[in-house]
């Protein structure tokens, strides 16, 4: 294929991509605020009972305020026009804007799952091609990489967060065990930044070990495929060296299937973070979320939602355009998914 011919079929494939990005946020929208509506619980009842006002004259008008008056119907459209606009609503509970709301959690929560979708890849593919080779050459290490992995992935991802404070904060006292930062510490700098990373590294360790595993299984799987494919015969053929078979004809041909699931983790990824937040403390839009569902939060719910779809669609998208430059095969067969 030309390079025009490339860069064109690419731009229609990206076109295609964005067009379904469109489509599912719509649905997610609206599902999400029917979902929210016929969830039992009333925001206005539990915000006056909160505030130990329980006065029905009062829970009526913040029904008015909030809009919980109207229609369904009446209050979707008006719910999608702000959305249009930009304006994810106003927290009521908060006495705040949403969005600034969700801004303001939305670096912790990025920070956690881009170390992690990092952490795993990377440990979990340089795993899958120490196991890959170890098998062709019937060592032990290939067993042994499997049975912890395993014993990895069949953890419960709480009992694992816990198990960790246990042994790194309670008993040995070296990893602190909530929170993002030290409170009240001041900070500045490098010594910031090394404090929050010691703080990382428990909700790192627990995020990265639960989706190890499968990234250890399938590049060890894609790669023992490709091991015996007739092109890599034919590189060994022509004199390869052993390190440019596997770099160059072996790893990137079973790199698709691990691109393709990389893509599928960050909403994976998106939903452990909210355990892993509320177990760990850790400021992010998981712990928003858990909040904001605790306090019958409309707007905010809403808003938290839609920020997490537009993460887990921005990592498929970017999934499937590394699949299409590892394959450009994959635009003509309707993609990866």
């Amino acid at each position: 294929m030309s390079a025009g011919g490339f860069i064109t079929q690419g731009l229609g494939f990206l076109a295609l991509r964005l067009g379904r990005v469109v489509l599912v946020i719509a649905v997610v929208l609206i599902g999400t605020f029917l979902l929210l509506r016929l969830a039992p619980g009333d925001p206005a009842l539990t915000m006056a009972s909160a505030a130990g006002l329980d006065d029905p004259a009062y829970v009526q008008r913040l029904r008015q305020e909030m809009g919980l008056d109207q229609p369904v119907l009446a209050q979707l459209l008006a719910y999608l026009r702000k959305v249009l606009q930009g304006d994810l609503g106003f927290s009521h509970r908060n006495q705040a804007a949403v969005w600034p709301l969700i801004a303001e959690r939305l670096p912790a929560t990025l920070l956690l799952l881009l170390s992690a979708f990092i952490a795993s890849t990377t440990l979990g593919i340089g795993l899958g091609v120490l196991a890959a080779r170890s098998q062709r050459r019937g060592g032990k290490l290939d067993r042994v990489i499997g049975a912890v992995v395993l014993l990895l992935y069949a953890t419960p991802a709480f009992w694992l967060a816990l198990l960790l404070v246990i042994v790194f904060s309670v008993a040995l006292g070296v990893l602190p065990a909530f929170g993002m930062e030290s409170v009240g510490a001041g900070l500045r700098g490098w010594a910031r930044g090394m404090d929050v990373a010691q703080h990382l590294l428990l909700p790192l360790a627990s995020m990265t070990c639960i989706f190890l595993a499968v990234y250890v299984q399938l590049t060890r799987g894609a790669m023992l495929e490709v091991f015996n494919q007739d092109h890599v015969r034919t590189a060994r053929a022509k004199g390869a060296s052993e390190r440019r078979v596997l770099l160059r004809h072996v790893l990137r041909n079973a790199m698709l299937p691990v691109t393709t699931y990389a893509g599928l983790q960050l909403g994976q990824l998106a939903s452990a973070s909210l355990l892993v937040e509320v177990v760990y403390a850790w400021p992010g839009i998981g712990r928003l979320l858990y909040e904001s569902l605790e306090a019958r939060d409309y707007p905010l719910l809403l808003g938290v939602f839609l920020v997490i779809s537009l993460l887990v669609l921005l990592g498929n998208l970017v999934s499937e355009l590394a699949c299409y430059l590892f394959d450009p095969r994959v635009a003509a067969s309707g993609g990866t998914s």
